[in-house]
């Protein structure tokens, strides 16, 4: 048996998986309360030792992922609104990031003023194709320098000035990473580079200077931010699965929502983007969660004509006492039930947006009627009863009111182990390893 550790250190729980790499097969799980007021550590050597159960995991490799502290807020400077500053967003989505705040366009000191005041922890800093417009970029540059500015920079702009103003910021003391240009020419979104550089930044400077811990070994354990490990264990899903999948994740503070898309006709049709299309995407809202995000689920809610007045005046008590009390735990029938009402509209209003595109910047949108596989995560789902699940997800593929195309034929799962951020750790040094743990998601009955 050749047993690793995998771990997922959230803001509030912390996850923690044993995975015998070998075999291919989850030998336990458990989680714990994230301890961000003292030590990360502690919260995760509590839930690993939970998971192991007795076993001794001295000296087995560890695979962690982070969100605590926020997770990485990053901040996007580009050219111009509808290409390379909404490719830069989606590149930041794509690499697990939060995108605090999108500037386009030359920085003036209102607009530097407002970049400061998101407090990103890493800004993109991108615009021009290739031999294109490079005005922009070197002016945003400038001014960064100028500014003094401190925040890490990945430079993934216009190549044929690149290496220049990568100089010219290093020199003005900006911690510059240079990428490949994510926009090289129209039409194409390369995100590989950018992706990879964003996750060097995250973990040479980000989970150190959230002081999460008081030593180096969180920093040495840390892969990935979370968001980046189950993108990434997303696609692994649909590579096995063969076919267009999604995943609607309930947390606290957010809903996020995955999709993998398989490139078909649709990259080339009517509805193709000068900015690119990338087929597996994740958006964030920020406003859709169950405990500090509580209140804007109601309100979003009511924007989609999905409350009624008298059900939202009820529903909005109950979710500003779940604001106000973030590890709030239900306490019998009425508080369960409430809870999986705020789920069932998170997941409907955050798919909503995400099929729409406005979070993407896809003026088509994410065209999910082929889905076949739709993946419940979050404690809210991973922690009830089947029904209860099956419930929240329900309400995502019976909304037929929503402006966009409910998948036709989708089959509900649950990721109730919660291996999709595990398996997205495991996917570059033990890919065997990762498909066989994701089985047990696409298949629970443990028939392909």
């Amino acid at each position: 048996m050749s047993v690793v550790v995998c771990a997922d250190v959230g803001s509030t729980w912390t996850k923690a998986a044993l995975v015998d790499v070998d075999a291919g097969v989850l030998v336990g799980s458990a989680s714990a309360r994230t301890t961000v007021g003292s030590d990360v550590l502690r919260g995760l050597d509590a839930a690993v030792a939970a998971a192991a159960g007795g076993r001794r995991v001295d000296g087995v490799p560890w695979y962690v992922c982070s969100s605590a502290g926020g997770g990485l807020r990053l901040a996007v400077v580009g050219y111009e609104p509808l290409v390379t500053a909404q490719a830069g967003r989606r590149v930041g989505l794509s690499a697990g990031a939060h995108v605090v705040h999108v500037a386009a366009g030359r920085l003036g000191a209102a607009e530097l003023a407002a970049l400061r005041a998101a407090r990103p922890d890493v800004v993109l800093l991108v615009g021009g194709t290739d031999g294109g417009d490079a005005d922009t970029l070197a002016h945003n540059a400038s001014r960064l320098a100028r500014a003094r500015w401190r925040v890490p920079t990945v430079l993934a702009g216009n190549v044929a000035v690149r290496d220049e103003l990568a100089g010219l910021l290093a020199g003005a003391g900006v911690p510059v990473t240079v990428a490949e240009n994510v926009l090289p020419r129209l039409g194409v979104l390369a995100a590989a580079s950018a992706r990879a550089a964003i996750r060097e930044v995250f973990l040479r400077h980000v989970i150190g200077g959230k002081r999460l811990s008081r030593g180096p070994r969180f920093g040495r354990l840390v892969r990935a931010a979370t968001p980046d490990a189950v993108l990434t264990g997303v696609a692994v899903l649909a590579e096995a699965h063969g076919g267009d999948l999604a995943v609607v994740d309930v947390g606290g503070a957010t809903t996020d929502v995955y999709s993998v898309l398989t490139p078909d006709e649709r990259a080339d049709g009517p509805a193709r983007e000068v900015t690119g299309t990338l087929w597996r995407a994740r958006t964030v809202e920020g406003d859709l969660g169950m405990r500090w995000s509580a209140p804007g689920v109601v309100r979003a809610a009511v924007a989609e004509r999905l409350l009624d007045p008298v059900e939202a005046d009820g529903l909005a008590v109950a979710a500003r006492a779940r604001a106000a009390d973030p590890g709030f735990v239900p306490v019998g029938p009425l508080d369960a039930a409430v809870d999986r009402r705020l789920a069932g509209l998170a997941a409907t209003v955050a798919v909503r947006r995400h099929a729409r595109g406005a979070a993407t910047g896809e003026r088509a949108g994410r065209d999910l009627r082929d889905v076949r596989l739709l993946v419940g995560s979050g404690g809210v789902v991973r922690h009830a009863a089947p029904a209860d699940a099956a419930a929240v997800l329900a309400a995502v593929l019976s909304d037929h009111a929503g402006g966009w195309a409910v998948p036709r034929a989708a089959r509900p799962v649950v990721d109730s182990a919660y291996v999709l951020a595990a398996a997205g750790l495991l996917a570059a040094e033990h890919p065997a390893a990762a498909r066989a743990v994701l089985a047990r998601v696409a298949w629970p009955d443990g028939r392909p």
